[in-house]
């Protein structure tokens, strides 16, 4: 039987969503931390090879974060705040408060070591600590390039708006606008205040994206997402994002990595060897260490 001219094949529509992860959830002290990278369902989207959404939470007055001296090889952290402070300092002899909005971006190439402690005025009273603290894989030509530690001020990210929507672009170039924080592979990274109805179309121009509501429920292309769920997009096409309520957002990604990266405990390398190496370094007392810090942690069981 011949089918009529008048007929129309009806094709799928490729869903916006490739991948939804939900974060496992575990303490640091007296801070409820959800990680989203890595992950059975995702190990990394383009250099971001870990994801960790640290709060919202209350600390009582007297009572703080500490995260003890640990090491780092092989990749940047970059440590983003909503709320609170928090004190940085490392093995290069840096030493300072981080506050909302501002950027620290921590390269450790061969090797640092580093704490994050509550500082002594969040300590005096009761604060709110609430950000996210993401580690970005350095290229294999990188890997043992030599550490730095490289923070940036609020006033440094560029900021835009539009209707219902308060941008700042913490990595990468977007709309004519670049941003200072310099990482060495493309990749952008956005953070996103949304009044409920508001409206943001991601670009396709990476192939490898995701969008992170650290509050508020969200929905791309028509379909519902809660919020504290990390959604990787489909490559290829522009999604867009639109706020169900009020929302923080945020829209991250990049360019694949290039090759394989092995992730144990501290340590991000192309090499499962160099990993081996800085576990005997560490435990063996071989990292520098951090001024002013006489407690560290130790290299774990398993």
């Amino acid at each position: 039987m011949g089918v009529s001219r008048g007929h129309s094949v009806c094709m799928k529509q490729i869903s916006a969503v490739q991948t939804q992860v939900i974060p496992r959830t575990s303490d640091i002290g007296q801070m409820e931390v959800k990680r989203a990278l890595p992950s059975r369902e995702r190990r990394s989207v383009g250099s971001f090879v870990f994801w960790d959404q640290m709060g919202p939470g209350e600390l009582i007055a007297g009572v703080g974060i500490d995260v003890r001296p640990h090491p780092h090889i092989g990749l940047s952290t970059l440590t983003y705040l909503f709320k609170g402070h928090m004190q940085h300092r490392d093995s290069l002899g840096n030493d300072m408060v981080i506050g909302p909005e501002a950027v620290n971006l921590m390269t450790a190439g061969s090797g640092i070591v580093h704490s994050e402690r509550s500082d002594a005025h969040s300590r005096a009273a009761q604060s709110t600590l609430f950000g996210i603290q993401s580690w970005l894989a350095l290229p294999k030509s990188l890997e043992e390039q030599a550490p730095v530690f490289s923070p940036y001020e609020a006033s440094d990210i560029p900021a835009f708006e539009d209707d219902h929507v308060q941008g700042r672009l913490i990595m990468g170039a977007l709309q004519g606008m670049t941003s200072p924080v310099a990482f060495p592979a493309e990749n952008l990274y956005l953070d996103l205040v949304m009044s409920a109805g508001g409206v943001f179309e991601i670009p396709s121009t990476l192939e490898e994206r995701a969008v992170y509501a650290a509050s508020g429920a969200i929905r791309l292309d028509g379909l519902d997402y809660p919020s504290e769920t990390l959604l990787v997009l489909t490559p290829g096409r522009a999604v867009r994002l639109e706020a169900s309520e009020d929302a923080r957002v945020l829209v991250f990604g990049g360019e694949p990595l290039d090759g394989p990266r092995h992730l144990w405990w501290n340590f991000v390398s192309s090499s499962k060897d160099r990993i081996e190496q800085a576990k005997d370094d560490w435990q063996a007392g071989r990292f520098d260490q951090v001024p002013g810090e006489t407690e560290w942690i130790p290299l774990p069981d398993v």
